[in-house]
């Protein structure tokens, strides 16, 4: 009997803390959005609690501490300024292995900051004195995207058969060899690999290119993405 009470805690256990929400720090700015849409997307997301921060007051509660409290990252913004306290912070919280993701611009982030290339997995090359324009990354808005799932049993994309997505695509773009793809498209503007994980230090980064307006944030397709891309981190920093 005694046993048997042991074992009903136990599963009862194992049931609350499956039940607790996944913690995620929602960070934003430097690119306008749908803001409405965008919200509601993360609003339908079961099971994940988020808390938004806006750059550049993200950045800033990163250095203070503040991604202690959240189990994943997520990163939607495209920020360029960053201090080098606010880089040691992004280092730190690698060598802990807290888990990013990161979605569409936020590839463009940091053009200065040559490690945030090796964080994410790969680099959008926006224009700039002294870069060659055949090393300039390149963007078309609103094309249908034909989408190749590379691995239907990875916890990102478990489950997942090939789909379209009225969306934005990214071409000529730097994408690490050492990256795990997840997904890629034949579309001719695009690079082919447009969704991968990446390891930097002790940390899991995904990354996937979809997401530039209202028609990808209210696909079924792509909400389900995103969320077993979080909940496939929130594992990895348990």
């Amino acid at each position: 009997m005694k046993q048997l009470v042991v074992f009903a805690a136990l599963f009862f256990m194992c049931l609350s803390l499956q039940s607790q929400p996944v913690k995620i720090m929602l960070i934003t700015g430097g690119h306008s959005y749908d803001t409405l849409q965008f919200f509601q997307l993360f609003d339908a997301l079961d099971s994940i609690e988020y808390e938004h921060f806006h750059q550049p007051a993200a950045n800033k509660a990163i250095a203070e501490g503040a991604a202690q409290n959240f189990d994943v990252l997520v990163f939607y913004d495209m920020w360029q300024p960053i201090s080098e306290k606010e880089k040691q912070a992004y280092i730190d919280l690698t060598s802990q292995g807290k888990p990013f993701l990161f979605f569409h611009h936020s590839i463009v982030s940091y053009q200065n900051w040559d490690e945030f290339e090796k964080i994410i997995g790969g680099r959008y090359v926006e224009k700039a004195e002294g870069i060659p324009p055949e090393k300039f990354s390149t963007y078309k808005h609103d094309v249908w995207v034909d989408i190749e799932v590379v691995d239907s049993q990875h916890p990102v994309t478990k489950g997942f058969h090939d789909f379209r997505l009225f969306d934005e695509v990214y071409g000529n773009y730097r994408v690490l060899p050492d990256v795990t793809p997840l997904l890629k498209t034949s579309h001719p503007e695009s690079s082919p690999i447009i969704g991968w994980e990446n390891k930097y230090n002790n940390s899991t980064i995904v990354y996937l290119q979809p997401g530039h307006d209202y028609h990808t944030y209210e696909s079924s397709a792509y909400r389900r993405l995103i969320s077993q891309a979080i909940e496939y981190l929130a594992e990895k920093n348990n």
